[in-house]
């Protein structure tokens, strides 16, 4: 077992170009992901044989767990508290449990005699605007693509649903669920979401109270807005934790030294709203954060009435301390 002199990595076989291994280091980047479902979609009575594909891919970094003594992998094993021993993959079974220690078992037959008249099928039973679903709603983006002998009704399912506007909504059966599921067009191809029912999505149990906001708080807050409105581009995007993670573990590996970046200034407690719009407006805009005259005026006026009040306690407390015989002869002194 090999050590670097740079960090704590450990490898029996250390790679040649670590950069490189990072940056293919998911295989699912290489090449395109397997269908995981195939089937038909019924659009009245025309059938469109389609093969799903998965839209989206995780891209968080995992780690092992190692014995810290040697390095070893941790492994973890199926064990059985009552016979004190490992269990074999053939000699688990589904259960359910449906009290306390009280269990259900569910075969796989049980499960493939469930009806799921959509297995197969994602028949559209309905055409709603995309708007009118709350994104709250979304689960997860597959791509369709079509096969061989339904190119054409494909193409006309995804044309009409642009040039309507709308989205089909219908039900898929996939991994041992029936989803709620919406196909929309995008980038010349048909894009299915699945869809949470609706007690799936949890109900807040209490709202925030009522706040008053004024129309000047609402119109600064406006062109906060204006000034940081552009077109949505999610390449301009990072997640640079991520980044800085594999950087850390690629300077580990090289055992070069680990330099991070600082981390940025938190900004102060927000006293007030208006004066911390304004700022993030001038901020937006690139332009140095100036107080307007209604604010300066303001804000001379009360450092002059806090002078005035300073002043007029100042010999008040003099006064307090000073007996009175010291004080009359002090004033006749001056007087004098």
């Amino acid at each position: 077992m090999a050590a670097s002199t740079g960090g704590n990595f450990f490898s029996r076989t250390l790679p040649r170009d670590t950069g490189a291994l990072l940056a293919t280091r998911d295989p699912q980047d290489l090449a395109m992901p397997r269908s995981i479902w195939s089937g038909v979609i019924t659009f009245g009575m025309v059938s469109i044989p389609v093969k799903l594909y998965p839209a989206t891919q995780e891209k968080d970094v995992s780690f092992h767990l190692l014995h810290q003594p040697d390095h070893s992998r941790i492994r973890f094993k199926r064990f059985c508290a009552v016979e004190d021993e490992e269990v074999s993959q053939d000699e688990l079974v589904k259960a359910y449990e449906v009290s306390k220690e009280q269990y259900v078992e569910i075969s796989d037959d049980d499960l493939d005699q469930l009806p799921l008249p959509a297995k197969h099928t994602i028949q559209l039973a309905a055409f709603v605007k995309s708007a009118e679903i709350d994104p709250i709603y979304y689960e997860k983006s597959y791509y369709l693509e079509p096969e061989e002998t339904g190119v054409k009704p494909y193409a006309l399912l995804m044309k009409v649903l642009e040039q309507k506007k709308v989205v089909g909504v219908a039900t898929i059966a996939l991994r041992n669920k029936e989803s709620l599921c919406a196909l929309r067009p995008l980038e010349s191809s048909l894009l299915l979401e699945t869809l949470h029912y609706p007690d799936e999505i949890r109900e807040r149990e209490s709202g925030p109270s009522h706040v008053p906001v004024n129309d000047r708080e609402l119109s600064v807050a406006g062109t906060l807005v204006d000034a940081l409105e552009e077109p949505f581009n999610p390449a301009k995007y990072h997640d640079h934790y991520r980044e800085a993670l594999l950087e850390l573990i690629s300077s580990k590996t090289e055992g070069r030294e680990v330099v991070m970046p600082e981390a940025e200034a938190e900004g102060a407690p927000v006293t007030d709203l208006m004066a911390a719009l304004r700022a993030s407006i001038e901020a937006a805009r690139g332009r140095p954060v100036e107080a307007s005259s209604g604010d300066s005026a303001r804000g001379s006026r009360q450092q002059h009435s806090a002078a005035r009040g300073l002043a007029a306690q100042k010999p008040a407390r003099k006064r307090e301390r000073e007996p009175a015989g010291k004080t009359t002869r002090s004033r006749r002194k001056r007087a004098a």
